[in-house]
């Protein structure tokens, strides 16, 4: 039986059930596809989110390809670009690039003096059975709060 493995981008998973994609090694546009599109494959049968592709500047050629396969520019830095990619068939909950950002917290007591806890659906604490006081942030685009990606 020959078992053909096939080659991935290097990526690492991220807090948030997405990987992050750090290009180094400067390759062809056809033989990224190739990578790209069998790494996403991988991606969506692991039941991943959110796609972080890190191009250094160096790797410019890449762009185009990644762009074509539904990736957009999330930040630009003098030495790279970012790029993500959101996989399920759900609205993005990836964040906007920093600009601003306003936070809140909030501590919620009831006439019973029982304190407001949430456990994160997602998230570095996802599962772990720890409690927190309830966040959110404000999203720019929209103008209203939205929970934290850490709630």
């Amino acid at each position: 039986m020959v078992v053909n493995h096939v080659k991935l981008l290097p990526a690492s998973n991220d807090d948030h059930e997405g990987v992050i994609v750090d290009m180094k090694e400067p390759m062809e546009p056809d033989v990224f596809l190739t990578l790209l599109r069998a790494s996403l494959s991988l991606w969506r049968q692991q039941a991943k989110r959110g796609v972080w592709i890190k191009l250094p500047i160096e790797l410019v050629n890449l762009v185009e390809t990644a762009v074509k396969e539904g990736f957009w520019y999330h930040r630009a830095e003098p030495s790279y670009l970012m790029l993500v990619y959101w996989i399920p068939e759900t609205a993005s909950t990836i964040p906007a690039n920093a600009s601003h950002r306003v936070g809140i917290g909030a501590i919620v007591i009831n006439d019973k003096r029982e304190v407001l806890v949430v456990q994160e659906k997602s998230g570095r604490f996802r599962g772990t059975g720890m409690w927190k006081i309830p966040t959110g942030v404000v999203d720019e685009d929209m103008g209203h709060l939205l929970a934290s990606p850490l709630s």
